[in-house]
């Protein structure tokens, strides 16, 4: 099988997604979740008009310098005054309080004296100053929220605002996370003395859970077609499974004739990026299966550019991993046929911000993935960058926090 573009993979990969299923979940529990529809607002914001600052409620008329003002009332948040200002009137006031009826400004208690219920005014007001309009913020059904947005901090204080309790979302996807190798044992075992510890599965779980999914550990499965297949059973609900290792062509890459034999169909296998090429996706029944390599920094970003879209489309949202333009620091060599994702670090050049690659890009080598700050993209066949070029790149404290 021949090489396929990232980008045709890509394409293939979400070409079949549909979404998951709604359900209605707390507002205070939707943090990460991914809005099944469009959200309108339930009331305006503010309801009415509202005072920007403590102070006196005024007719701006009665303002000039040195008038006094008989106080008639008091407006708090949450507590209105009843009453009409008449001329030569005002009502203490504090911030967030209704605006009583006839008042059209908000004279702020720094530029005002109280002596017992009469009030001087210090400073003149402008008609309208330091009021809120009723629904300034928005109104009564306007839709502020699309479906396909991820409820963060913002989406959560909006919502509130909004007056939304519950809020639909999509389902998250069940993605059970397979590791294969002889070689491994878990995190906090003892190695042997030809074993490594296994850091792709707790990372790919890791990932799973920041995009909204619901990780699934199925282990660390030993090199025998029939240990990935009975391990992989554990999959059999999930959305996706997700096999690390043994996806390439050596003697002892068993997962695609272990899944196979259970119905396995390959989409795509090997992909033209550096670091990643045997990656392979297929479907076993309604499974989504993604095989990615089994060098932890090929799998991390292989994850980071199949896993990560495959969950957010499952969940109607966007996918695509955002990219920044920044300067080289340093000349870069021109690209083979496979598009590369160099590990990199900010640094100031030439008085702005730019990128420089890691000296060693094995991809075996996570403390170096851990100290870059972000991967820049090359494509297929480009030409060798000098310093100063411009180039694509995406932001590993976001994209892998």
């Amino acid at each position: 099988m021949s090489l396929i573009s990232v980008e045709d993979a890509v394409a293939r990969m979400l070409a079949g997604v549909t979404h998951l299923g709604e359900e209605s979940v707390p507002l205070r529990e939707a943090r990460g979740r991914v809005l099944a529809r469009d959200l309108a607002a339930k009331r305006d914001q503010p309801p009415f008009r509202a005072s920007a600052m403590d102070g006196y409620a005024v007719r701006a008329e009665d303002t000039p310098a040195g008038a006094w003002l008989h106080q008639i009332g008091e407006a708090r948040a949450g507590s209105h005054f009843s009453g009409t200002l008449r001329p030569g009137e005002t009502v203490r006031i504090f911030t967030g309080a209704p605006v009583p009826d006839g008042a059209d400004a908000i004279l702020i208690q720094e530029n005002a004296r109280a002596d017992g219920e009469r009030i001087e005014v210090l400073e003149p007001v402008a008609a309208g100053r330091h009021i809120r309009a009723a629904a300034v913020d928005f109104r009564e059904g306007e839709t502020l929220l699309q479906a396909g947005r991820r409820i963060g901090t913002r989406e959560t204080a909006l919502a509130a605002a909004m007056n939304h309790g519950v809020v639909p979302v999509r389902q998250r996807p069940i993605v059970a996370v397979l590791s294969t190798g002889d070689e491994l044992v878990e995190p906090g075992e003892d190695p042997g003395p030809d074993q490594i510890v296994s850091s792709n599965g707790v990372a790919i779980a890791s990932m799973v859970a920041a995009c909204g999914g619901v990780a699934r550990d199925l282990g660390v499965a030993v090199d025998d077609k029939q240990a990935i297949a009975d391990a992989a059973a554990g999959a059999e609900d999930a959305d996706i499974l997700v096999v690390i290792g043994g996806a390439s062509v050596g003697d002892h890459d068993l997962v695609q004739p272990a899944l196979s034999e259970k119905g396995l169909k390959v989409d795509f296998w090997r992909v033209a990026m550096r670091p990643g090429k045997p990656v392979m996706f297929g479907t076993l029944g309604r499974t989504c299966v993604l095989g990615l390599p089994g060098n932890p920094v090929s799998a991390l970003i292989c994850a980071l550019v199949f896993l990560k879209p495959l969950i957010a489309a499952m969940q109607g949202a966007e996918g695509a991993e955002p990219t920044r333009l920044l300067p080289l620091a340093a000349d870069l060599p021109e690209v083979g046929n496979r598009q590369q994702y160099l590990r990199a670090r900010f640094v100031e050049w030439q008085g702005r911000t730019a990128v420089t690659v890691a000296d060693d890009q094995d991809s075996s080598l996570l403390a170096t993935l851990a100290r870059s700050d972000a991967l820049i993209i090359r494509p297929p066949f480009a030409s060798a960058a000098p310093a100063g070029d411009v180039v694509s790149v995406i932001d590993l404290a976001q994209a892998l926090s």
